[in-house]
């Protein structure tokens, strides 16, 4: 067995996600408020600024998703809404919906960067497009609302025929379209009062969204593509200076994560540096401009139903989390 794959249960560090989620929650709000106030030009360099809080923000909700944000379910969920609202989505569509993820990456549905003969081709184009140039992130705050409360449509035949989509919605049961709906009416409470009390602005809030969007979606597939068709394989280690490194929270170390999708964030270098060496991540992004590339190779089976530890996933069920 390769020694990245042998089983490990490395602690969560429950305190300092806590501390993390916070910073950035009061962070996010400070500059959102800020961006309200300012002349547009100091909007946009605060938009910058908070562009990459929202990556952290990103990356707090994703160690959420997989119940290692904190040891105790409960707390661990409750984090995760937090880290929703600035987001601003349902933080349990996209615990769903990363699942899926985990299931179906590098299979056909989420084949974006690679083309069969017969599929069509300006449509991969645009589909891969969109992933850069940000505006997969619009998705993301409107795909809650079409989930919660406009489910049929996503069950219509456009839809379901579409290779990326027809996997992506099927996991969602009563219970969990249920506290979408709770999560998608908080979002617009939280946000409805300052906005009506001139606190926050809409159209800068926007802004600072669009820009956070932007930076985010630009990254969304730049760990995956040209990666081995392989689900649990098909992902990079990618190299990037130690800044970057903390604003992602390590998630450049993208392979060691899906080969132990419940280790902590804190943890992943020191796995990653046992699995394929970093690629330069400059390299890597580049070349994703030159556009989607014929496939070359087969395409994996979906993973089965994946084990829930923690109020997250794990793909393998010896990987045990530890407590802090």
């Amino acid at each position: 067995m390769n020694s990245c794959a042998r089983r490990h249960g490395p602690a969560i560090p429950s305190r300092l996600n806590v501390t993390l989620v916070l910073a950035v929650l009061v962070t996010q709000v400070a500059l959102l408020g800020a961006a309200s106030h300012l002349p547009l030009g100091w909007a946009m360099v605060t938009g910058v600024v908070f562009s990459f809080v929202f990556l952290t923000n990103y990356a707090l909700m994703h160690e959420a998703s997989h119940g290692a944000l904190h040891h105790r379910p409960s707390v661990n969920r409750a984090l995760g809404l937090l880290t929703g609202l600035t987001f601003p989505t349902s933080a349990t569509m996209m615990r769903v919906t990363h699942i899926v993820h985990h299931r179906c990456n590098r299979t056909d549905h989420e084949m974006f960067d690679c083309y069969y003969a017969d599929d069509r081709r300006w449509l991969k184009r645009a589909q891969w497009y969109a992933i850069l140039t940000g505006l997969f992130y619009l998705v993301i705050p409107l795909g809650a609302f079409v989930v919660g409360f406009l489910r049929p449509l996503l069950l219509t035949r456009p839809f379901k025929q579409a290779r990326s989509a027809r996997a992506l919605f099927d996991d969602f049961d009563r219970s969990t379209l249920a506290l979408v709906r709770i999560e998608c009416v908080v979002l617009v409470a939280v946000y409805a009062l300052p906005f009506s009390l001139g606190w926050l602005d809409p159209w800068r809030c926007a802004l600072l969204f669009a820009l956070g969007g932007f930076n985010w979606s630009t990254r969304q597939y730049v760990t995956h593509a040209w990666s081995p068709r392989r689900v649990r394989d098909g992902a990079h280690n990618l190299a990037v200076g130690p800044l970057m490194g903390a604003i992602l929270l390590n998630g450049q170390w993208d392979l060691a994560h899906h080969r132990f999708p419940t280790v902590s964030w804190l943890h992943l270098p020191r796995l990653g540096r046992r699995c394929r060496t970093p690629i330069p991540f400059w390299r890597q992004y580049l070349s994703l401009w030159a556009g989607p590339r014929p496939a070359s190779e087969p395409a994996p089976a979906v993973m089965p139903q994946l084990q829930v530890v923690a109020g997250g996933l794990a793909t393998d069920p010896g990987i045990g989390i530890a407590r802090r």
